[in-house]
């Protein structure tokens, strides 16, 4: 995981904090700053992050455009409408 998100997600809980959202222990969770977070555990994780981390920061490899997996209200619009 690179530092940027690391520091995002450091900003919102520590890493015991999002353990204990998750349902997983911190030792899992320093286990995915070093590498990544499971596919299938990414929507979960950015929703307890209340999106302050995109799916995309957290996996850019599943979702490559930033606002894949994003509900409705956290996608920025790019229309000038």
């Amino acid at each position: 995981m690179k530092l940027k998100v690391r520091k995002k997600i450091s900003a919102v809980c520590s890493q015991a904090e999002l353990g204990r959202r998750i349902g997983k222990r911190s030792q899992t969770i320093n286990g995915w700053f070093k590498g990544k977070v499971p596919a299938e555990l990414v929507l979960e994780t950015s929703r307890l992050l209340n999106f302050a981390v995109t799916p995309h920061e957290l996996r850019p490899d599943l979702y490559p455009n930033p606002t894949d997996a994003l509900p409705k209200k956290e996608q920025v619009s790019t229309d000038d409408d």
